[in-house]
């Protein structure tokens, strides 16, 4: 396992969240920041974190939280899966209380859970392809997400915790 995963797994869950207060504080000054510059630090904590991760050992993405599906998304799918469409929402997803099309089930049910390897990986939804989203072009604009997303990711966390350390 990577070092700062081997360091945090074991509490990861509440490790990320007594660190609620500090973050708040934390990305509150990153909203604070040009865009420009702000967007250079996290995508270069994110090539030093990622270099140095890899995700099959997790997973926690596919196990604990689940991806906002598109329509495309859906269409994508379903027709690589042999399914129509409304047969693919009806067995696999259902609508959320945001009005957002989401897995019925966790951990995602096209996870292997031996490999932790996704079985559409080549043609997954966006969400899924774009996670953890930390080399966005406009990072200021979903800091929010972002500050989610280090309770759920322990890369994010990591990426978030070599930042604060840096600033």
């Amino acid at each position: 396992m990577d070092n700062y995963l081997e360091h945090i797994w074991p509490n990861f869950k509440e490790l990320s969240r007594s660190k609620r207060k500090e973050n708040k504080k934390f990305f509150d000054r990153l909203s604070k920041q040009e865009g420009t510059k702000l967007n250079a630090k996290f995508h270069a904590v994110h090539e030093e974190v990622f270099a140095e991760t890899d995700c099959l050992k997790c997973a926690r993405c596919c196990r604990a939280t689940g991806p906002l599906l598109t329509k495309q998304d859906i269409k994508r799918i379903s027709k690589k899966q042999g399914m129509k469409p409304a047969a693919f929402e009806k067995h696999y997803l259902r609508v959320d209380e945001d009005g957002d099309w989401v897995m019925k089930s966790l951990p995602c049910p096209f996870l292997e859970l031996a490999t932790n390897k996704c079985t559409i990986y080549e043609y997954a939804p966006r969400a899924c392809r774009q996670y953890p989203h930390t080399d966005y072009t406009n990072m200021k604009s979903i800091l929010g997400l972002t500050e989610i997303n280090f309770r759920h990711c322990p890369a994010v966390y990591e990426m978030v915790e070599r930042m604060k350390a840096r600033s």
